[in-house]
């Protein structure tokens, strides 16, 4: 390596909620001699994060630009509403969007939703950030829906959580730009998919130099005339096995009895 060639590495971005640690682990153990480097990223900065260059692939929220990034869909996270603990919401297990008909409903500038009609009553303004609308949610300004993991994420003691049975739903993918699937990103794959190490799935090995794809040499034949085992005839019609020990009808190993001499004696008529 010259002076100018710098050292292997991964970058990985990430937005909020998720959680690589496994998978950050696991490569960790496969590729000790390539560090992985993390970056949260906001939602909506994720996409340009990786067209940039500044990460080699992403865990984000789709949808993305597929004309630009590929993406691997992984999971979809339920929904749920943030309510405080003496809500009213708190009687019942899940609830379904039209139980939040007379709520304020925030609707923070970073959601990841994707709603094409937000339930409820509009708040005056929308929050900044995500963070900003649980402080309002905490102080009984309104109710708040969210993926699962975000609310885990901004977890208050005064605040707790119900699954909204029809709400919309946020999937996380792994992607990358499109024209840079390196050796690396499908190590990454890999790893999410939950490829063994040995796995011979993904992209293939480069050929040695010089281009051979020569495989293991097959067996050779024996030379003509000589038997290697199979089951041969005599001069007098019998089957005999092949190697030491034929005519008992096996080798040393111990295989099935032959049918052949027995079977022919029996058959012979008695002289008169």
């Amino acid at each position: 390596m010259t002076g100018s060639e710098e050292p292997p590495s991964f970058r990985l971005a990430y937005v909020p909620g998720v959680t690589p640690d496994k998978w950050v682990r696991i490569w960790n153990e496969r590729l000790p001699d390539v560090p992985l480097s993390l970056t949260q990223v906001a939602p909506a900065e994720a996409g340009g994060v990786l067209l940039g260059g500044d990460a080699d692939a992403g865990l984000v929220r789709l949808p993305v630009d597929r004309a630009v990034l590929s993406a691997i869909p992984l999971y979809t996270e339920t929904t749920v509403v943030v309510i405080p603990k003496d809500h009213l919401v708190t009687a019942a297990d899940e609830v379904a969007v039209e139980d939040l008909a007379d709520e304020i409903v925030l609707h923070p500038m970073d959601d990841v939703l994707g709603w094409e009609r937000l339930p409820g009553r509009p708040a005056l303004e929308r929050p900044a950030t995500t963070a900003d609308a649980v402080e309002l949610v905490a102080a009984g300004i309104g109710v708040l829906l969210m993926p699962l993991s975000l609310a885990r994420l901004h977890h208050r003691k005064d605040l707790t959580y119900r699954t909204v049975t029809d709400a919309p739903e946020s999937s996380v993918a792994l992607s990358w730009p499109e024209d840079a699937h390196t050796d690396r990103v499908e190590a990454f794959i890999g790893i999410v998919r939950g490829r063994t190490v040995n796995s011979t799935r993904g992209r293939q090995p480069a050929p040695a130099k010089g281009g051979s794809t020569e495989t293991a040499p097959a067996r050779r034949k024996p030379p003509a005339g000589k038997q290697t085992g199979g089951a041969r005839r005599d001069a007098g019609g019998s089957t005999r096995t092949g190697g030491k020990g034929g005519g008992r009808g096996g080798g040393r190993g111990g295989g099935a009895k032959s049918a052949g001499t027995k079977s022919g004696r029996r058959g012979k008529p008695r002289r008169g």
